[in-house]
């Protein structure tokens, strides 16, 4: 089977420029709601659909012409585990990136930590009749194996795929005292090869919790390294460059929980802050650095935000987990588009 996707930084600071927000709460349109602890969006090449992980499986949205939404489950029958402390989430599948309009990565964080997989999917252009199941994966990576002085690996929150260096990229929560990048490199038949430990964040910053995972325009990894989930403002940018390993540069933020990253078409990085000790402070920034220089500016507050991806338009897509109304049995989660023009003002 061929897949055809397939020295330390100074640190330096990044301040929060203010707190108003530059995008009106009216302009962000609610796409789907009902959605239970998404964690994970992607936009498919070619077709635009939108596919978003959320605790039984992934679903696919198709936005049609008139505007209407339709919503088909992708993906089902994930098993599930749980994440977190004060409050525990229960989670399925996780981070999502396509490798091609064809395949679709799907970072796990369904089962325990030694059995955890980053699997490879093969959709349509179509939504299917009958979802596919979640053992139907066309190529499963993992689980790594563990030791004593290696812990089991999983959570595999954010997902990257580069192109420029045919390898696949997650963010692991299994090892608190590594925080351990895995990667996966295609070999020469276009196969993605064993996973394996790759990178130890928390070495390099000597702080825990890699989860946000993007590229930037020289195919760096770029990471958002949460931190402690008890204590503010301690998330870190990172950049690594994606085939040594080397940290290039290291950011303060100032933000509490960076769980998502993604730029936009003008070069824009955009970050979900989840907030997980004060919920009320989640919002979605902009991350602007210059030399040694990076600012925080808020965008606009968000409830619990999880994941953001940029549509081919340059529309903007965040999932949010939300909050349970009081006598409300309907989970909580949305997903949200903000315009590319709403952006811009």
């Amino acid at each position: 089977m061929h897949i055809r996707i397939l020295v330390l930084a100074t640190f330096a600071i990044c301040g929060l420029a203010g707190s108003a927000s530059a995008v009106d709460p009216s302009d962000l349109v609610t796409l789907a709601d009902g959605l239970e602890n998404p964690t994970g969006v992607a936009i498919q090449p070619g077709t635009g659909d939108v596919f978003v992980a959320e605790r039984p499986g992934i679903v696919r949205f198709t936005i049609r012409n008139n505007g209407d939404v339709k919503r088909t489950v992708e993906i089902s029958k994930f098993p599930t585990d749980q994440y977190g402390k004060g409050p525990i989430y229960d989670i399925g599948p996780l981070g999502l990136a396509f490798a091609s309009s064809e395949y679709l990565i799907v970072g796990d964080g369904s089962q325990q930590d030694v059995n955890e997989l980053i699997r490879i999917y093969r959709v349509d252009g179509n939504p299917p009749s009958v979802p596919l199941s979640a053992d139907s994966a066309v190529l499963s990576l993992g689980p790594l194996a563990s030791t004593e002085e290696l812990k089991a690996e999983g959570n595999y929150y954010g997902v990257a795929y580069s192109r420029k260096n045919r390898a696949i990229y997650a963010t692991a929560n299994g090892d608190d005292t590594k925080g351990w990048i895995v990667r996966s490199v295609q070999g020469a038949d276009d196969i993605p090869q064993k996973l394996e430990r790759f990178l130890a964040t928390k070495e390099a910053v000597e702080v825990d919790a890699p989860v946000a995972i993007t590229l930037n325009k020289d195919d760096d990894l770029v990471v958002g390294q949460m931190g402690e989930i008890n204590i503010p403002s301690d998330s870190l940018l990172s950049i690594y460059d994606a085939k040594t390993g080397k940290l290039k540069a290291n950011y303060e933020t100032g933000l509490f929980d960076i769980t998502g990253l993604a730029y936009g078409p003008d070069g824009t990085l955009y970050a979900t802050d989840f907030a997980w000790m004060d919920t009320t402070q989640g919002a979605l920034y902009t991350l602007t650095i210059s030399g040694d220089e990076c600012v925080a500016e808020k965008v606009i507050d968000l409830d619990k935000p999880t994941a953001l991806a940029f549509g081919e338009n340059g529309d903007l897509y965040v999932t949010v987990m939300g909050t349970v109304k009081e006598g409300d049995a309907t989970p909580p989660g949305k997903l949200l588009r903000i315009a590319k023009d709403k952006l811009g003002d």
